[in-house]
């Protein structure tokens, strides 16, 4: 006798089975035909724009390329232009360097530019001609686009070299601002203002510049040891350890004390 197998379907549930697969599969289909109708009415309503972007996109970066390669190369020219007119310069061609930079120096906005103006300066003021060294560090001072330590250096050197020909007030207003502990060229700028001081009989604001110039330890020490003498006349003391002072110079504590005694004797 023949048995029938437990797991054997009926009729019933097999065509049940065969209708649950085939909505499902219609589902599917009417799923898929659903998202390609949408992405098919997304692409006709954006499509166009899309690929304008894309393409503008890609402009775009293709311009910054060929603007970067521009740039690159502009600098090598710039760098190539000031070590050709140093070079002229140190070696004694003064002339030769000052026309190098002319096309360079006529440039407006960048960094290489202003380098040429005050090489430039640099180089009429070594051929003695003030009025255009001046012209040119007053031009390069007055440059919104310059940065500002090359607008303060050009201020600087422009009140050093018409130092004699200005009112102290004049010298004390245009580097006042300079001359301020922890600016680059607190130094060189303070030793002009404390002079201007002098010149207005404002002793005590002379001495107490020359004192913070000597105790910048930032600043050359030919710059900090006249300041140190300055402000020792001007009976203000700038010496914070003369143990220090001492060792820079060489001179020994004790060598120091005899020299001392030996004057006091005398």
């Amino acid at each position: 006798m023949a048995l029938t197998p437990k797991n054997e379907l009926s009729r019933e549930e097999k065509r049940a089975k065969q209708e649950s697969a085939q909505q499902e599969a219609l589902l599917r289909e009417v799923d898929d035909a659903v998202r390609q109708s949408d992405a098919q009415a997304f692409l006709d309503r954006w499509g166009k724009p899309l690929l304008g972007l894309i393409i503008l996109a890609l402009v775009a970066f293709a311009g910054y390329l060929y603007w970067d390669s521009r740039q690159e190369a502009a600098m090598e020219r710039d760098s190539e232009t000031l070590v050709g007119a140093l070079d002229q310069i140190q070696a004694g061609n003064l002339d030769s360097g000052y026309d190098r930079l002319e096309e360079l120096a006529a440039g407006e906005g960048s960094g290489a530019a202003v380098v040429a103006k005050l090489m430039r300066a640099g180089i009429a003021e070594q051929r003695g001609d003030t009025d255009e060294a001046s012209a040119l560090f007053k031009q390069i001072a007055a440059d919104d686009g310059a940065a500002p330590a090359m607008r303060d250096l050009a201020r600087l050197r422009d009140v050093a070299l018409n130092y004699d020909a200005m009112d102290s007030a004049d010298i004390v207003a245009a580097l006042k601002p300079l001359a301020t502990p922890g600016k680059p060229y607190f130094a060189s700028a303070g030793e002009l203002v404390a002079h201007a001081y002098l010149d207005q009989d404002k002793r005590a604001e002379a001495g107490a510049l020359f004192a913070q110039i000597a105790k910048d330890q930032t600043a050359p020490e030919s710059v900090r040891s006249r300041a140190r003498q300055m402000a020792g006349v001007l009976g203000v003391d700038a010496i914070e350890d003369v143990e220090a002072l001492l060792a820079e110079q060489g001179v020994e504590r004790e060598s120091a004390a005899g020299e001392d005694a030996a004057v006091a004797t005398e």
